[in-house]
């Protein structure tokens, strides 16, 4: 890794935040000019070998230099911050995620308020996910979050979006969202006009569902729907990205056009005439583990959801449905639709292996906060480890959350440590690029260069 320098620096404000945990008996002050994290291991999110006893240096919210402690060069004056044994990786970067459609245990329009929004965002960060796209069913309030989230204004992840996003008139999404939030044409013509509106307040992608959910919908979107959603969408140069499930509709979905796969397929192995042509047209791809997972995991209680790392992500009225034997016993009656979810989950690791391996475009995302049991934040890191269980390498896992989601959404100054990109960053315990697991030790959260969490664990 060569280590670029930036010759002068500005003055850059702190805030302050008490770094015990980090083994420092001081806190950062509004007076430090630049900073350097020393004898860190480095874990760039380009999927190379991490470099021990490194430096990264930091300026007015962006990384100056990156290297081997000796090979950078700290100006007299910098905070330096001794993290022997710790690792820093970029911060997460999530592609599909939701905002504003849970609250508790609940669902629906009441929730999509600023405060409960915010409060998302601030979950989001402090577990290190620190981009968040809020892939469809956004309301007005959207565009005012996503303008303070990028000028820095907002608390919080940043946000990107895909405004209100285009359904199905009875049939999918089945979610309980306000009519400002979602768009269900019942013709082509109608179907151009809600992108045609959309693009007058630039959304970062088009959402277009197509999927029955398990055959429980009787409508579906027709190839019709959406072939003129996609072809209205890039006459105005957006992207679109699709719900769904069957290998079926993801072939004709890219065939059609469709830019991103936004889950996983989980009905069948994907083969080879789909990789073929998602490769031929830079389809991207975002497998969604964690969602399969989540139907079925916390009714089974496995023993990390009795770690400080999971109960932390928990509202109270979560964690007392988690903890309700009755909600349990329910959740898992059913034998049907556990073998159903527990295949899905099966296919779904397998078809991503298949895709990373096939070199196909894999970005990351969970379709955190779309339903309560999508736990924002933690939700991101059980993906990590799926797409381990997977069979990727933590590094390849790392990059597909970074490097590579970043590049998802078209984003080049962020993503990875490097000179001249965000310091976005994760201060980590261990070593997760040895074993994820370790990127839950989370001790610190940097975002625009700034220190703005320590440790999820109280």
């Amino acid at each position: 890794m060569k280590p670029i320098h930036r010759a002068g620096s500005r003055r850059a404000t702190l805030l302050p935040l008490l770094l015990a945990t980090l083994g420092l008996a001081t806190a950062f002050t509004a007076t430090a000019e630049t900073v350097a994290l020393r004898h860190v291991r480095v874990i760039d999110g380009q999927g190379g070998t991490p470099v021990a006893n490194a430096t990264v240096l930091i300026e007015d919210g962006t990384i100056a230099a990156v290297g081997p402690d000796a090979d950078v060069d700290v100006p007299a004056g910098a905070r330096q911050i001794d993290l022997r044994g710790r690792s820093v990786l970029p911060g997460l970067i999530s592609d599909h995620s939701h905002l504003g459609m849970t609250d508790g245990t609940g669902a629906g329009p009441q929730n999509y308020t600023r405060a409960n929004i915010e409060r998302q965002l601030r979950q989001f960060q402090r577990y290190g996910v620190t981009t968040v796209t809020s892939l469809g069913m956004n309301g007005p309030l959207f565009q005012s979050l996503r303008a303070q989230a990028h000028a820095g204004t907002l608390p919080g992840a940043d946000v990107f979006g895909a405004d209100r996003g285009i359904g199905v008139p009875d049939g999918a999404p089945p979610m309980n969202v306000g009519p400002d939030q979602l768009y269900r044409p019942a013709t082509t013509e109608e179907a151009r006009a809600a992108v045609r509106d959309m693009a007058t307040r630039k959304p970062d992608l088009v959402k277009v569902w197509v999927d029955d959910f398990n055959h429980t919908l009787e409508h579906k979107m027709t190839p019709e729907i959406y072939g003129a959603v996609i072809d209205e969408s890039h006459r105005l140069g957006l992207r679109v990205a699709a719900h769904v499930y069957y290998l079926d509709d993801a072939k004709k979905l890219v065939a059609a056009g469709a830019d991103v796969l936004a889950h996983g397929v989980r009905d069948a192995p994907v083969d080879d005439e789909l990789i073929a042509a998602m490769k031929a047209a830079g389809t991207w791809y975002v497998s969604t583990l964690d969602l399969d997972e989540a139907f079925f995991i916390y009714a089974e209680q496995p023993a990390w959801m009795k770690s400080p790392f999971f109960r932390a992500a928990l509202q109270p009225q979560l964690a007392a449905e988690f903890d309700d034997a009755a909600w349990r016993s329910k959740t898992l009656s059913d034998p049907a639709k556990l073998k159903t979810w527990q295949g899905a989950l099966k296919t779904n690791q397998a078809n991503l292996k298949r895709m990373v391996d096939a070199g196909v475009k894999v970005g990351f995302g969970t379709d955190s906060g779309a339903t309560p049991l999508r736990i924002p934040g933690f939700a991101e890191h059980r993906e990590l480890q799926l797409a381990v269980q997977a069979g990727l390498t933590p590094l390849q896992a790392i990059r597909m959350a970074t490097h590579d989601a970043a590049a998802l959404l078209g984003l080049d100054d962020r993503g990875v440590i490097a000179a001249g990109k965000r310091a976005d960053l994760i201060v980590v315990a261990g070593d997760p690029s040895r074993d994820i697991a370790d990127s839950q030790r989370i001790e610190a959260v940097w975002q625009r260069g700034q220190p703005v969490s320590a440790s999820v664990v109280p």
